[in-house]
């Protein structure tokens, strides 16, 4: 396996050096190989793994166009098999297909799980102890809330990184949207300082604003905290006078939810002053009964 720089000016030992860079040591040993570094701007080290991949450029693929990757890689797969594999090879003289027949005996058998590679991001550890990937939320050891950290994912699994050492923190098997996967020991024993603040915050809003955000705490633990910040949002969308109105409504049916009180707001009938109304009189009205109590008074 060669590993090729192809920027100049980058470090090849920093990137390419598998003693140095943990990625490609961790490729290298989950597919049993050994890397060949490359030197920095000696092409006749790296002719012939960079001249492979023009040969297949202009060869079969010239010119052609094809509708889907299954249809390209079916044209590839024939192409070798009745051409590149019956050619001479022009340096050793002898049949690819015949060299590649003596060779293939030695070969490792691939990995049943390919390697897997991650996306990567930075995360700031939300008030609940959780970090959001792609709309879900994945919990963290108690101790970390506000915190940044490293995170990589993939289509199976979240890896939660320590931001200085890339010690694995946790891992969590893939969420759908909204979802939470929090482990047991990650629950915090007792009510966290912001958490308190949170809920004092809500009472100062309003009672009922804050009772009903007590009562999403004491149900729904951290994965609460999400909502309570939203039922917040809301009363600077609405107003507090709305949001108390719409808590109180979800205290007295017993439903402790911010969606209720998100759709209450959203359907409840905007009120707007208007000037012109059959229950307001015109003003001239009121002039003309002013001054008839006016005359009706004693000298």
């Amino acid at each position: 396996m060669v590993l090729d720089n192809l920027k100049e000016g980058v470090a090849a030992p920093d990137i390419y050096d598998p003693t140095l860079n943990p990625l490609f040591r961790d490729v290298l040993a989950h597919y049993g190989v050994v890397a060949l570094p490359c030197r920095i701007k000696d092409p006749d080290r790296k002719g012939k793994v960079e001249s492979s991949i023009g040969h297949t450029q202009k060869t079969p693929l010239k010119g052609l166009r094809f509708e889907s990757l299954e249809e390209a890689q079916t044209y590839l797969d024939r192409w070798e098999q009745r051409w590149a594999d019956t050619r001479i090879h022009g340096t050793t003289k002898r049949q690819v297909g015949a060299m590649f027949a003596e060779e293939k005996p030695h070969l490792l058998p691939l990995p049943i799980e390919p390697f897997r590679y991650y996306q990567y991001g930075e995360r700031v550890v939300h008030l609940d102890g959780c970090v959001e990937v792609e709309a879900a939320y994945y919990s963290l050891p108690p101790g970390w809330i506000g915190r940044p950290v490293k995170v990589q994912w993939d289509a199976l699994h979240v890896r939660i990184l320590h931001p200085n050492t890339n010690q694995l923190l946790r891992e969590h098997l893939r969420r759908k949207r909204g979802g939470y996967r929090i482990k047991e020991e990650d629950h915090p024993k007792k009510m966290p300082l912001s958490t308190a603040q949170l809920l004092r915050r809500a009472g100062h809003a309003g009672t009922q604003i804050g009772k009903l955000c007590e009562f999403i705490y004491h149900q729904q633990g951290q994965t609460g905290i999400r909502r309570i910040l939203g039922i917040l949002s809301l009363a600077k969308k609405y107003g507090t006078a709305a949001v108390e109105d719409a808590c109180t409504t979800a205290l007295d049916i017993g439903v402790h939810e911010y969606r209720f009180v998100r759709r209450y707001l959203e359907r409840r009938p905007q009120l707007f002053l208007r000037q012109i109304d059959p229950l307001i009189r015109e003003l001239t009205e009121y002039r003309d009964l002013i001054n008839l109590k006016i005359k009706e008074q004693p000298e």
